[in-house]
């Protein structure tokens, strides 16, 4: 057991290196310094700022599910819980959920397994926020999407493809739903789980509040994405290149540590798809990646420091 958490952790790390490596391979270290040295940081300073935003509305968002339990923390110690589990994402992912709870649990005397509860019916709702930017970017850039699928595919065998496919979701949905052990069965309590867990937000008091703040944290996130780019100067990206860009971003943090090394992989291909140079695309993503990551390791290690002074009476 010891060996498999050990290589939870080491492995990430490993790729991450990796990526970081292969990235490097695209833009040499004194052209990427040189970026970074001519950026206006002006507008750096305001896509952190929006995401400064995201975090407090994050913080306020997790009172709105919280107060049916029977809770009212300080929105002091939410903002700090959020800050810390941001930071320990960073070195072992999805372990800030664990982090965040153990810190309302320890300050805030809310039993781990409810605050728990909460975070995760937070991350159904943000994922359902991540769907609809997805579904708006193929409505946005359908064109672009259908030309790029058809110049790169044929569409018979797409056509073909796409049948297989649904008859092939029909028939594991219907084992799914008569499954009683096994594998699926854990398949079948996650899906249960997660239309529970949507449909408990609609039953919430303050469900308006708490989607308005879902829907802010979300266009926060891509405003940062989209305030960063004028920090290079002479890039110009359209929309649809904002909105697959973020998407593109958005899945490596998701992959690996923070996104190390593969965000601005990622990012650099997004923005190619709309002729965008490898060496400005790969230098906004590494310019992008640093100032996030910067905001989550200062806020989040100040966060570790205050927690203690301002519970002292804990």
């Amino acid at each position: 057991m010891n060996i498999k958490k050990t290589l939870k952790t080491i492995l990430p790390l490993l790729l991450g290196g990796f990526l970081v490596w292969y990235s490097l391979s695209k833009i040499s270290l004194q052209t990427l310094g040189n970026y970074f040295k001519e950026a206006n940081y002006g507008w750096i300073l305001l896509g952190l700022f929006f995401g400064i935003l995201s975090h407090l509305s994050r913080a306020y968002r997790w009172k709105f599910i919280l107060e049916p339990l029977g809770f009212k923390p300080k929105f002091t110690n939410s903002v700090l819980a959020v800050l810390v589990g941001y930071l320990v994402n960073l070195a072992l992912p999805r372990a800030g959920e664990i982090s965040r709870a153990t810190v309302m649990t320890q300050y805030e005397e809310i039993p781990f397994e409810k605050g728990f509860g909460t975070i995760v019916a937070e991350r159904i709702a943000d994922l359902i926020m991540m769907l609809s930017i997805i579904a708006i970017t193929l409505f946005v850039q359908f064109d672009f999407i259908y030309e790029l699928l058809t110049k790169n595919f044929d569409p018979t065998k797409m056509i073909i493809g796409s049948i297989i496919l649904v008859i092939g979701f029909f028939i594991f949905t219907s084992f799914v739903k008569k499954a009683k052990s096994g594998f699926l069965l854990k398949i079948k309590t996650f899906i249960t789980g997660l239309i529970e867990g949507v449909t408990s937000i609609f039953k919430m008091k303050n469900k308006w509040a708490f989607i308005f703040h879902t829907v802010f944290i979300w266009i926060m996130y891509v405003a940062m994405f989209w305030a960063t780019i004028p920090a290079i100067k002479g890039l110009e990206v359209p929309f649809g290149g904002i909105l697959i860009g973020f998407i593109a971003g958005g899945f490596s943090i998701a992959a690996t540590n923070g996104g190390i090394g593969l965000y601005p992989i990622a990012v650099a291909g997004a923005l190619a798809l709309f002729n965008i140079p490898t060496e400005p695309a790969t230098a906004f993503g590494w310019i992008m990646w640093t100032a996030q990551t910067a905001m989550i390791v200062v806020f989040g290690g100040l966060a570790f420091l205050l927690l203690p002074i301002y519970n002292k009476e804990k």
